[in-house]
């Protein structure tokens, strides 16, 4: 299981959602991806991301002047996959 930090601070909406999206891919199935950032609509956006790629939000809160979200990327099943296709 790897950690990835990304600091999305100071980037305001959508790019905080949309710089997630792009690096949940990139993770293996029980990798954390813990996401900072400043932008108030990421509360809103970042867990409604999280409910369309199935992945698990373990933790949000605010740190110093942060907001941070803890990703678990989850596995998806092949069940899911083949679905998509049709």
């Amino acid at each position: 299981m790897a950690k990835t930090v990304l600091d999305l601070t100071g980037l305001k909406c959508p790019l905080p959602v949309l710089k997630t999206r792009k690096a949940l891919p990139r993770l293996q199935a029980g990798d954390l991806l813990e996401v900072r950032c400043t932008d108030p609509m990421a509360l809103i956006d970042i867990p409604v991301l999280i409910g369309e790629t199935g992945d698990r939000l373990i933790s949000s809160g605010r740190s110093d002047q942060a907001i941070v979200f803890v990703i678990e990327k989850c596995a998806r099943s092949s069940a899911v996959d083949e679905s998509i296709g049709e």
